[in-house]
Protein backbone atom coordinates (compact mmCIF):
# COMPACT_ATOMS: atom_id res chain seq x y z
CA UNK A 1 0.00 0.00 0.00
CA UNK A 2 1.33 3.38 -0.96
CA UNK A 3 0.46 6.93 0.28
CA UNK A 4 1.45 10.33 -1.34
CA UNK A 5 4.37 12.51 -0.48
CA UNK A 6 4.27 16.43 -0.45
CA UNK A 7 7.09 18.69 -0.03
CA UNK A 8 6.16 21.99 1.36
CA UNK A 9 8.34 24.98 2.37
CA UNK A 10 5.72 27.56 4.61
CA UNK A 11 7.36 30.89 4.27
CA UNK A 12 10.68 30.14 2.51
CA UNK A 13 11.13 31.80 -0.64
CA UNK A 14 11.21 29.33 -2.37
CA UNK A 15 9.44 26.51 -4.99
CA UNK A 16 7.25 23.66 -3.03
CA UNK A 17 6.96 20.73 -5.06
CA UNK A 18 3.77 18.50 -4.07
CA UNK A 19 3.95 15.06 -5.64
CA UNK A 20 1.01 13.12 -4.61
CA UNK A 21 0.53 9.06 -6.27
CA UNK A 22 -2.71 8.06 -6.24
CA UNK A 23 -3.74 4.80 -4.37
CA UNK A 24 -6.02 2.66 -3.14
CA UNK A 25 -5.46 2.44 0.52
CA UNK A 26 -7.28 -1.11 1.92
CA UNK A 27 -6.40 -0.37 5.18
CA UNK A 28 -8.59 3.12 5.70
CA UNK A 29 -10.82 2.42 2.75
CA UNK A 30 -13.74 1.67 5.00
CA UNK A 31 -13.55 4.56 7.27
CA UNK A 32 -15.22 6.86 5.24
CA UNK A 33 -18.12 4.48 4.56
CA UNK A 34 -19.51 6.27 7.83
CA UNK A 35 -18.75 9.80 8.37
CA UNK A 36 -20.46 9.61 11.55
CA UNK A 37 -18.12 7.37 12.77
CA UNK A 38 -15.46 8.70 15.26
CA UNK A 39 -11.99 9.64 14.32
CA UNK A 40 -8.95 8.42 16.65
CA UNK A 41 -5.50 10.23 15.42
CA UNK A 42 -2.30 9.62 17.19
CA UNK A 43 -0.66 12.96 17.15
CA UNK A 44 3.19 12.06 18.78
CA UNK A 45 6.39 14.80 19.35
CA UNK A 46 9.70 14.25 20.77
CA UNK A 47 9.27 18.19 22.05
CA UNK A 48 7.70 19.20 24.82
CA UNK A 49 4.05 20.50 25.27
CA UNK A 50 2.75 23.68 24.55
CA UNK A 51 6.49 24.51 23.02
CA UNK A 52 6.99 23.04 19.34
CA UNK A 53 3.61 21.43 19.17
CA UNK A 54 0.91 25.01 18.89
CA UNK A 55 1.53 26.32 15.38
CA UNK A 56 1.66 22.90 13.84
CA UNK A 57 -1.09 21.27 15.99
CA UNK A 58 -3.06 24.48 16.12
CA UNK A 59 -3.00 24.39 11.52
CA UNK A 60 -4.04 20.61 11.73
CA UNK A 61 -6.63 21.59 14.19
CA UNK A 62 -8.09 24.15 12.21
CA UNK A 63 -7.72 22.13 8.56
CA UNK A 64 -10.37 19.31 10.46
CA UNK A 65 -12.45 22.01 12.13
CA UNK A 66 -12.93 23.13 8.39
CA UNK A 67 -13.65 19.59 7.07
CA UNK A 68 -16.46 18.91 9.54
CA UNK A 69 -14.87 17.66 12.44
CA UNK A 70 -15.22 18.43 16.25
CA UNK A 71 -13.22 17.27 18.52
CA UNK A 72 -15.20 15.34 21.23
CA UNK A 73 -17.77 14.52 18.75
CA UNK A 74 -16.60 12.82 15.85
CA UNK A 75 -12.96 13.51 16.68
CA UNK A 76 -10.20 12.60 19.18
CA UNK A 77 -6.26 13.51 19.18
CA UNK A 78 -4.36 11.44 21.01
CA UNK A 79 -1.06 13.79 21.88
CA UNK A 80 1.95 12.31 23.62
CA UNK A 81 5.15 13.86 24.09
CA UNK A 82 8.72 12.84 24.78
CA UNK A 83 9.85 16.04 26.42
CA UNK A 84 13.13 16.02 24.41
CA UNK A 85 13.93 12.40 25.21
CA UNK A 86 13.94 10.52 22.49
CA UNK A 87 14.32 7.13 24.30
CA UNK A 88 10.58 7.67 25.29
CA UNK A 89 9.20 7.65 21.46
CA UNK A 90 9.38 3.57 21.30
CA UNK A 91 6.80 3.00 24.07
CA UNK A 92 4.76 6.33 23.39
CA UNK A 93 3.86 5.25 20.40
CA UNK A 94 3.80 1.49 20.85
CA UNK A 95 0.93 3.14 23.74
CA UNK A 96 -1.27 4.67 20.33
CA UNK A 97 -0.86 1.43 18.84
CA UNK A 98 -2.48 -0.30 21.34
CA UNK A 99 -5.44 2.49 21.51
CA UNK A 100 -6.11 1.19 17.94
CA UNK A 101 -5.93 4.85 16.07
CA UNK A 102 -6.92 5.34 12.85
CA UNK A 103 -3.94 6.73 11.75
CA UNK A 104 -0.71 8.09 13.02
CA UNK A 105 0.64 11.66 12.73
CA UNK A 106 4.41 12.49 13.90
CA UNK A 107 6.86 15.37 14.10
CA UNK A 108 10.49 14.95 13.06
CA UNK A 109 12.18 12.32 11.35
CA UNK A 110 13.39 10.66 14.51
CA UNK A 111 9.85 10.55 15.24
CA UNK A 112 8.68 8.73 11.83
CA UNK A 113 11.14 6.57 11.65
CA UNK A 114 10.46 4.88 14.75
CA UNK A 115 6.50 4.37 13.65
CA UNK A 116 7.66 3.35 11.02
CA UNK A 117 9.35 0.36 12.22
CA UNK A 118 6.43 -0.31 15.13
CA UNK A 119 3.81 -0.43 12.67
CA UNK A 120 3.61 -1.38 7.96
CA UNK A 121 -0.29 -1.43 8.71
CA UNK A 122 -1.59 1.89 10.36
CA UNK A 123 -0.98 5.48 8.30
CA UNK A 124 2.11 7.63 9.43
CA UNK A 125 1.46 11.35 7.89
CA UNK A 126 4.77 12.47 8.97
CA UNK A 127 6.30 15.84 9.03
CA UNK A 128 10.51 15.52 8.46
CA UNK A 129 13.13 18.14 7.83
CA UNK A 130 14.14 15.76 4.32
CA UNK A 131 12.61 12.23 4.30
CA UNK A 132 14.70 11.36 1.81
CA UNK A 133 17.96 11.42 4.22
CA UNK A 134 16.22 9.96 7.14
CA UNK A 135 15.30 7.13 4.87
CA UNK A 136 11.56 7.45 5.26
CA UNK A 137 10.84 7.25 1.55
CA UNK A 138 13.56 6.11 -1.16
CA UNK A 139 12.43 9.71 -3.70
CA UNK A 140 9.36 12.60 -3.49
CA UNK A 141 7.64 10.49 -6.52
CA UNK A 142 8.29 7.13 -4.45
CA UNK A 143 6.40 7.24 -1.23
CA UNK A 144 7.55 4.20 1.33
CA UNK A 145 4.53 1.64 2.50
CA UNK A 146 2.00 3.17 4.84
CA UNK A 147 3.89 7.09 5.14
CA UNK A 148 2.83 10.20 3.63
CA UNK A 149 3.82 13.52 4.92
CA UNK A 150 5.58 16.69 4.10
CA UNK A 151 9.38 17.69 3.23
CA UNK A 152 10.23 20.44 5.20
CA UNK A 153 13.53 20.83 2.76
CA UNK A 154 15.22 22.01 5.66
CA UNK A 155 18.99 21.02 3.88
CA UNK A 156 18.44 24.02 1.56
CA UNK A 157 17.44 26.56 3.85
CA UNK A 158 19.95 26.00 6.27
CA UNK A 159 22.62 27.26 4.21
CA UNK A 160 20.75 30.53 4.41
CA UNK A 161 21.14 31.10 8.44
CA UNK A 162 24.50 32.05 8.68
CA UNK A 163 24.01 34.25 5.79
CA UNK A 164 21.09 35.83 7.45
CA UNK A 165 22.74 35.98 10.42
CA UNK A 166 26.00 37.55 9.33
CA UNK A 167 23.04 40.19 7.44
CA UNK A 168 22.23 41.09 11.18
CA UNK A 169 25.27 41.14 12.50
CA UNK A 170 28.30 42.12 10.16
CA UNK A 171 30.88 42.03 12.98
CA UNK A 172 30.27 38.21 13.45
CA UNK A 173 33.29 35.89 13.19
CA UNK A 174 32.69 32.72 15.45
CA UNK A 175 29.32 30.91 15.64
CA UNK A 176 27.85 28.33 17.85
CA UNK A 177 26.05 25.91 16.22
CA UNK A 178 23.16 24.02 18.64
CA UNK A 179 22.10 20.95 17.35
CA UNK A 180 20.45 17.13 18.39
CA UNK A 181 23.15 14.86 16.73
CA UNK A 182 21.18 11.73 17.16
CA UNK A 183 19.34 13.69 14.06
CA UNK A 184 20.04 12.06 10.78
CA UNK A 185 18.40 15.36 8.65
CA UNK A 186 20.44 18.02 10.66
CA UNK A 187 23.91 16.05 10.73
CA UNK A 188 23.31 17.23 6.71
CA UNK A 189 22.50 20.55 7.51
CA UNK A 190 25.36 20.90 10.54
CA UNK A 191 27.54 19.48 7.22
CA UNK A 192 26.19 22.46 4.66
CA UNK A 193 26.69 25.20 7.33
CA UNK A 194 30.04 24.07 8.36
CA UNK A 195 30.61 24.43 4.26
CA UNK A 196 29.60 27.57 3.63
CA UNK A 197 30.29 29.54 6.77
CA UNK A 198 34.45 30.07 5.42
CA UNK A 199 33.09 32.38 2.75
CA UNK A 200 30.99 34.59 4.75
CA UNK A 201 34.29 34.72 7.46
CA UNK A 202 32.06 32.62 10.00
CA UNK A 203 34.35 30.13 12.48
CA UNK A 204 31.14 27.24 13.33
CA UNK A 205 31.75 25.60 16.60
CA UNK A 206 29.10 22.64 17.06
CA UNK A 207 27.77 21.68 20.52
CA UNK A 208 25.19 19.09 20.77
CA UNK A 209 22.16 19.47 22.90
CA UNK A 210 20.58 16.05 24.65
CA UNK A 211 18.52 16.31 27.49
CA UNK A 212 18.72 16.40 30.37
CA UNK A 213 22.26 18.34 29.96
CA UNK A 214 20.87 21.68 29.16
CA UNK A 215 22.98 23.35 31.65
CA UNK A 216 26.15 21.72 29.93
CA UNK A 217 25.43 22.98 26.54
CA UNK A 218 24.92 26.43 28.32
CA UNK A 219 27.85 26.09 30.02
CA UNK A 220 29.50 25.14 26.79
CA UNK A 221 28.64 28.00 24.75
CA UNK A 222 29.68 30.82 27.42
CA UNK A 223 33.16 29.13 27.53
CA UNK A 224 33.50 28.52 23.98
CA UNK A 225 33.67 32.86 23.69
CA UNK A 226 30.87 32.43 20.05
CA UNK A 227 29.78 36.09 19.60
CA UNK A 228 26.50 34.24 17.64
CA UNK A 229 24.22 31.44 17.51
CA UNK A 230 22.49 29.44 14.71
CA UNK A 231 19.61 27.27 16.76
CA UNK A 232 19.08 24.07 14.40
CA UNK A 233 15.28 23.13 13.21
CA UNK A 234 15.03 20.02 15.79
CA UNK A 235 11.66 19.50 18.03
CA UNK A 236 14.48 18.36 20.96
CA UNK A 237 16.02 22.02 20.68
CA UNK A 238 12.90 23.63 20.29
CA UNK A 239 12.40 22.14 23.72
CA UNK A 240 14.79 24.07 25.26
CA UNK A 241 13.40 27.47 24.19
CA UNK A 242 12.29 28.72 27.42
CA UNK A 243 15.98 28.74 28.53
CA UNK A 244 17.91 29.25 25.07
CA UNK A 245 16.19 32.60 24.50
CA UNK A 246 16.79 34.27 27.60
CA UNK A 247 20.14 33.11 27.52
CA UNK A 248 21.16 34.45 24.03
CA UNK A 249 19.59 37.69 24.96
CA UNK A 250 21.14 38.39 28.39
CA UNK A 251 24.36 37.82 26.72
CA UNK A 252 23.28 39.73 23.86
CA UNK A 253 23.92 37.03 21.53
CA UNK A 254 22.42 37.65 17.90
CA UNK A 255 20.71 34.00 17.22
CA UNK A 256 19.10 32.60 14.34
CA UNK A 257 16.37 29.34 15.08
CA UNK A 258 15.43 27.05 12.15
CA UNK A 259 12.25 27.17 14.00
CA UNK A 260 9.42 29.28 13.22
CA UNK A 261 7.78 29.74 16.85
CA UNK A 262 10.87 31.20 18.26
CA UNK A 263 10.29 34.92 17.29
CA UNK A 264 7.33 34.65 19.01
CA UNK A 265 9.36 33.58 21.76
CA UNK A 266 10.99 36.38 21.92
CA UNK A 267 13.70 34.81 19.80
CA UNK A 268 15.29 37.87 17.34
CA UNK A 269 14.54 35.98 14.39
CA UNK A 270 13.85 32.84 12.63
CA UNK A 271 13.88 30.99 8.94
CA UNK A 272 12.05 28.45 8.79
CA UNK A 273 8.57 27.29 7.16
CA UNK A 274 5.04 28.38 8.36
CA UNK A 275 4.03 25.54 10.34
CA UNK A 276 0.22 26.67 10.71
CA UNK A 277 -0.06 26.30 7.18
CA UNK A 278 1.60 22.84 6.67
CA UNK A 279 -0.56 21.55 9.63
CA UNK A 280 -4.06 22.81 7.52
CA UNK A 281 -1.89 20.90 4.54
CA UNK A 282 -1.64 17.96 6.81
CA UNK A 283 -5.31 17.96 7.61
CA UNK A 284 -6.28 17.77 4.09
CA UNK A 285 -4.16 14.85 3.81
CA UNK A 286 -5.66 13.05 7.23
CA UNK A 287 -9.48 13.39 5.64
CA UNK A 288 -8.75 12.07 2.16
CA UNK A 289 -7.47 8.65 4.56
CA UNK A 290 -9.86 8.73 6.77
CA UNK A 291 -12.17 8.82 4.00
CA UNK A 292 -10.25 6.11 1.96
CA UNK A 293 -10.28 8.45 -1.04
CA UNK A 294 -7.42 8.01 -3.76
CA UNK A 295 -5.35 11.05 -3.54
CA UNK A 296 -4.87 13.08 -6.79
CA UNK A 297 -1.59 14.12 -8.47
CA UNK A 298 -0.59 18.08 -7.23
CA UNK A 299 2.07 20.21 -8.23
CA UNK A 300 2.26 23.73 -6.61
CA UNK A 301 4.20 26.65 -7.22
CA UNK A 302 2.93 28.55 -4.92
CA UNK A 303 5.38 31.00 -2.69
CA UNK A 304 5.46 32.81 0.41
CA UNK A 305 7.90 35.79 1.72
CA UNK A 306 10.24 35.48 3.97
CA UNK A 307 9.41 36.01 7.73
CA UNK A 308 10.82 39.54 9.40
CA UNK A 309 12.85 39.12 12.24
CA UNK A 310 11.80 40.25 15.70
CA UNK A 311 14.33 42.62 17.44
Amino acid sequence: MMFPLWTAMGHLVRRGLIVALAAVIASTAGLGQNRARQANIGYISPGIYGISNDEYLGGVRKGLSDRGYVEGRNLVIEERYADGFTDRLPSLISGLLAKKVDLLMTLGSQTAIVAQHLTSSVPIVFLSGDPIKAGLVPSLSHPSANLTGFSLASTEYSVKWPELLKEVAPNLHRVALVWNPTNPVVAEEVNQIRHIAPKLGLEIQTLALLPPNIDGTLAAISAAGVDGLILANDAVVESFASRLIPFAAERQLPAIWGSGFAPMQGALMSYSSDSFALGQRAAHCVDRILKGTPLPTYRSSKRRPLPSAST
